[in-house]
């Protein structure tokens, strides 16, 4: 590799390298960045982030009602999730269709039976 050092007050200032040089130390750098963000993520799930799959995400994006969204995704029921949030199923069921606004108490607690926060289940 030829590579140019230009020197400023006795100390190198810059480096001039073949245009194909440069180019190859830039794809290298970006795939070191890859293998970084591979390895966090690895770490991250040996440490226990859930990976949520993107039917997931993409039912919650196009507006799914979130409380319906991930009790289907948890492979609850309407009563399982109603009896141990402590509420009924008639309530749960109004909560999925909109019909009424749950208090952050029953909202919460519906997250927690859902392993998820609370910003997870309020609809915004």
């Amino acid at each position: 590799m030829s590579v140019q050092i230009i020197m400023k007050e006795g100390a190198p200032e810059y480096a001039v390298l073949p245009y194909d040089t440069y180019l190859r130390l830039i794809e290298d750098a970006e795939m070191l960045a890859d293998i970084q963000d591979y390895d966090g993520a690895i770490q991250a799930i040996a440490d226990g982030e859930e990976l949520i799959p993107a039917e997931v995400v993409y039912a919650l994006l196009d507006g799914g009602q979130p409380i319906r969204v991930w009790r289907e995704y948890r492979g609850l029921s309407q009563a399982e999730v109603a009896a141990k949030a402590g509420i009924s199923g008639s309530y749960l069921s109004q909560l999925e269709s909109g019909k009424r606004d749950g208090t952050t108490e029953v909202l919460s607690a519906i997250a927690a039976v859902l392993d998820v926060t609370l910003d997870d289940v309020v609809s915004g």
